[in-house]
């Protein structure tokens, strides 16, 4: 059973998705760049990026960090922050329901898994069985049950692809999960559609360029707006960008601050 501090944690968490006003969380990917982004004025929740945690580790995305690696690093930010902490833990690394178990045991209170394109039953099955996981362990746990409907179809009819999306995102509310996760460069049309059919406040999406301003998907209801690994690279940009100008001469940019 978790503890209390978890347990309201959650609820925060789950209130937070279900607000009017749009969550939004900027990804993180270790201690000091969770410490940056808690110490943000209005910052309300952290979420980390799977991507980003391997690739500091030196692991391509997809599952190759062992898990106790992902969660020992997970939990180092959990550990570093009062904020609620949502983890992405990929599709569940071979077991969802008990990667998420683990997570909840170090204080995660929420998680994006991916269905990675299962069979639908499967994958619904698994959000089941996470939410009862989380049921077991006293925590109203934000599961973001993300389809990669989009993500593996880019290559098929873009109608077919929300039609899928929707029937998935259905199935795993009906399932317990929620909200649900589209990663895509969804238009407003797609963003309408999904809102529609899952309801206001439980789609989550990608902040991408391309995709409606935060003012406009708040407007249309969606419940939450997650930057994936575009916050490591933002960050990675930044300083090449100092290698390339010491390169030519130059250095440290006036505008830099002292944040560690």
């Amino acid at each position: 059973m978790a503890d209390t501090a978890t347990q309201t944690k959650a609820t925060t968490l789950l209130r937070l998705h279900q607000a009017p006003e749009l969550l939004t969380v900027v990804n993180v990917w270790d201690v000091i760049s969770a410490k940056v982004v808690a110490d943000v004025e209005g910052t309300t929740a952290l979420a980390t990026a799977s991507h980003s945690i391997a690739a500091s580790y030196g692991y391509p995305d997809g599952e190759n960090i062992p898990v106790d690696l992902m969660l020992e690093a997970v939990g180092r930010i959990v550990a570093s922050t009062d904020l609620p902490v949502t983890a992405d833990l990929e599709g569940g690394y071979g077991d969802p329901a008990e990667t998420v178990r683990r997570a909840i045991g170090i204080g995660v209170v929420g998680a994006n898994i991916e269905d990675q394109m299962r069979p639908l039953a499967e994958a619904a099955a698994n959000v089941e069985k996470i939410m009862k996981a989380a049921e077991q362990e006293g925590v109203d746990f934000v599961l973001n049950a993300r389809t990669d409907a989009f993500v593996k179809g880019r290559d098929r009819d873009q109608g077919e692809v929300l039609a899928e999306a929707v029937e998935r995102g259905k199935a795993f509310l009906d399932a317990g999960a929620p909200v649900v996760f589209v990663p895509a460069r969804l238009d407003e049309d797609q963003v309408v559609t999904l809102v529609d059919a899952f309801g206001p406040q439980r789609l989550t999406m990608i902040g991408i360029p391309g995709v409606p301003s935060l003012a406009r998907l708040q407007e249309l209801g969606v419940a939450r707006v997650s930057y994936g690994p575009m916050s490591q690279n933002v960050a990675l940009t930044a300083l090449q960008e100092l290698v390339e100008d010491v390169h030519r001469g130059g250095g440290v940019p006036s505008t830099m601050r002292m944040l560690n």
